[in-house]
């Protein structure tokens, strides 16, 4: 049984409360009283606002649901379905020309432009890793991964491997810094560059924003060797950094909610460390400090969690739980007065601003929502308006089909927006439910709306005058593995006018961070913000499979794909308690699989069980089969326990069967409700 204490006539989980009283609150000078009293009126006031701001997305979707049962072929007309949406006030007018008021923006999020990490909160190491992935080894990058042809022999240092690495990265100079004369693989003493400008100090240089340091030592095992003395490259890659409080990770109580709002304490206190056995001796990591001048560490935002979850972490007046995201709010921006008190070790804003990502909002009343929400914040933290800056992910599809008039909701604190493949695709199926059968999976990149929304983000966010005051970002590569295909294919990124997009790992920013030298974002901007905003026609084009007939193989080989990825996933997440890992494919490729992956994978098989594509003994069969197969793959792993042959007991395996065939009924499709649930259950044992 939860322990709870009474605080301004909230019920606040002792663990959090200990939390804020003692960790948080002395060191701020802020009097408990006060400030549970301040916390307790913003629950008051937003709390009812919240709920009212879901059922309206449920009256929505009720009304979409009944349209396309109904309407099947004026469903798959965009012009008939976007006379129908504005009738039900889903689709708003869009607003009279702007541009945003945002001010006291860090030059990682407005005029600069390279790679962006997520990371999940709960995992102390992994946020060290990212914090500090702001400096990369371009060496380690190209002789450890596929990113080059072959791999490096077992056994020790490859010198073969390690001329290629190093002929890749001298090439990769002569295209960023060129030489007044030569190339840099004959190099022999100090460089003259072609453009002077680029160099910030002996051996350190500047290119579209970005920096470079050519490390020379010639004692190292590498630099003696070289005729310059040139041991390593490194490369400013990972530029921002988002602490995940949603998708990749599981909190479902005050005790989860408590240790990830420690790791953000840590950041912001410049403090946090983890220790772990590496090689059999004991190491321990920290911040990096900041290098000759520079940041040495990602500037950091924070994702707080949606509307839709409630936390048992606090209860109400009316013993109701409270809203979630209200919680991350009060607790995350006060956390973050550690920086902008200068608190801490480092400083993480040098503008003097919090941000904070706000994920999954239904269109501009629920951006509105928010910006409230933060005037309130600011209000009870004695902060100036707007220093919590906002990042609006543009996932789901009535954020999307309405993004001018929700970035203008937040016009004077917007700091970011973001397109999210995957969630959007999950909101896509779910919101369309009802109008047919989706195409498989695999083929929804090809579908016309994915480009319409790629394009609609960029275009709006720069009509909206974000270039230069905010980042426009671009979604996840999912294979940490596949380096070689990433820097074949997300180089688009850049090309397609933003200046961030999200990559798994330190050693994909570091590679990624090539294709922001390759591309001048900013001038592709300019270009872009010339070019006609796409219509909304594409972006209402159903996916479904117009008179399309599977054979029995096809529609088993779909089943087992959505099936597999989901039991991979949540195995982890009601056993272990992980929300984000990379996760065996049914091709045994590893990817990397959080709440959004999920979201796709349940809600396809619950199209097809709606639509009678499939069966539920059809169903069933995929989630015994890929049991199985998920078994076998974790099978090294001494904390996991099988599902196959237990189906009945497992909560892992019971979950995902909840996902799909209580999938229709979730909210927007959501996977959440559900997985905390049974992770909840697991929890007790």
């Amino acid at each position: 049984m939860s322990v709870y204490l009474d605080r301004a006539g909230l019920k606040v989980g002792e663990a959090l409360a200990r939390f804020v009283e003692t960790r948080v609150l002395p060191d701020l000078a802020i009097e408990a009283r006060a400030f549970w009293t301040g916390a307790a009126d913003i629950f008051a006031r937003f709390a009812p606002e919240n709920r009212a701001l879901l059922a309206r997305r449920d009256d929505l979707q009720a009304e979409i649901d009944r349209w396309s049962a109904e309407n099947p072929a004026r469903a798959a007309d965009p012009r008939a379905q976007e006379a129908f949406l504005r009738e039900i006030g889903y689709l708003v007018p869009d607003p009279a020309p702007f541009t945003i008021g945002t001010t006291h923006v860090d030059a990682e999020i407005a005029t600069m432009a390279g790679p962006q990490l997520v990371v999940p909160a709960l995992n102390a190491r992994f946020v060290l890793n990212a914090a500090n992935a702001r400096w990369g080894s371009l060496y380690d990058a190209l002789y450890g991964t596929d990113a080059l042809p072959g791999v490096a022999k077992p056994g020790g240092y490859d010198r073969e491997r390690g001329a290629q690495v190093i002929a890749s990265a001298k090439a990769f100079l002569d295209e960023a810094v060129p030489l007044a004369e030569g190339s840099w693989a004959d190099l022999t003493g100090e460089p003259v560059l072609r453009d002077p400008a680029q160099q910030v100090a002996p051996w350190l240089y500047r290119h579209n924003g970005l920096h470079i340091e050519v490390g020379v030592d010639r004692d190292h095992p590498i630099g003696r060797d070289d005729p310059a003395g040139i041991a390593d490259v490194l490369l400013e890659a990972a530029l921002t950094t988002i602490v995940d409080l949603e998708d990749s990770i599981a909190a479902v109580d005050a005790e989860d909610k408590v240790a990830a709002y420690a790791n953000w304490l840590g950041l912001m206190r410049g403090d946090l460390e983890e220790r772990f056995d590496k090689g059999g001796r004991t190491v321990t990591r920290q911040l990096n400090p900041d290098r000759g001048g520079l940041p040495g560490r990602s500037l950091l935002f924070v994702r707080n969690v949606g509307h839709l979850m409630t936390t048992p972490a606090v209860l109400l007046e009316n013993g109701q739980e409270a809203p979630e995201g209200i919680l991350d709010a009060i607790v995350t921006s006060l956390i973050a007065l550690f920086d902008l008190r200068g608190l801490g070790t480092f400083r993480n804003s040098r503008a003097g601003s919090i941000y904070i990502v706000k994920p999954k909002m239904h269109g501009p009343e629920e951006c509105g929502f928010t910006n409230r929400l933060f005037d309130a914040v600011e209000d009870l933290l004695g902060l100036a308006r707007h220093t919590i800056k906002v990042g609006v992910m543009d996932e789901e599809r009535r954020t999307s089909t309405n993004l001018a008039a929700c970035i203008h909701a937040v016009k004077d604190r917007i700091a970011f927006i973001n397109t999210g493949f995957l969630d959007r695709t999950g909101d896509e199926i779910h919101t369309s439910m009802r109008a047919g059968a989706m195409v498989p999976k695999g083929e929804m990149k090809a579908t016309s709306w994915i480009k319409a929304y790629e394009d609609r983000n960029v275009r709006i966010g720069l009509a909206c005058g974000l270039s230069g005051k905010a980042q426009i970002g671009k979604g996840m590569w999912a294979a940490p593995d596949r380096m070689a295909d990433m820097l074949a294919q997300k180089g688009a990124h850049p090309e397609a006018g933003a200046n961030t997009a999200w990559v798994p790992s330190p050693t994909a920013a570091t590679l990624h961070a090539l294709h922001y030298h390759r591309t001048d974002v900013f001038a592709r901007q300019r270009t872009i913000a010339a070019e006609p905003v796409p219509g909304l026609a594409p972006l209402l084009t159903i996916p479904v499979a117009q008179g399309r007939n599977w054979s029995a193989e096809e529609v088993a080989q779909e089943l087992d794909n959505n099936a597999q990825g989901l039991l991979g996933y949540v195995v982890r997440w009601i056993d272990q308690g992980v929300g984000c890992s990379k996760v065996p494919d049914v091709h045994d490729v590893g990817l990397m699989e959080d709440r959004a992956t999920l979201r796709i994978s349940s809600q396809h098989i619950a199209n097809w069980l709606l639509h009678e594509v499939a069966s539920t003994s059809d169903v069933e069969a995929a989630l015994r089969r890929m049991a199985a197969k998920v078994d076998a793959q974790n099978a090294d792993d001494s904390l996991y326990r099988p599902m196959a042959g237990r189906e009945a007991e497992s909560l892992a395996f019971q979950a995902a069967r909840a996902l799909i065939f209580e999938g229709v009924e979730q909210p927007n499709g959501y996977t959440e409700p559900l997985l905390h649930r049974f992770r909840a259950r697991a929890k007790l044992g």
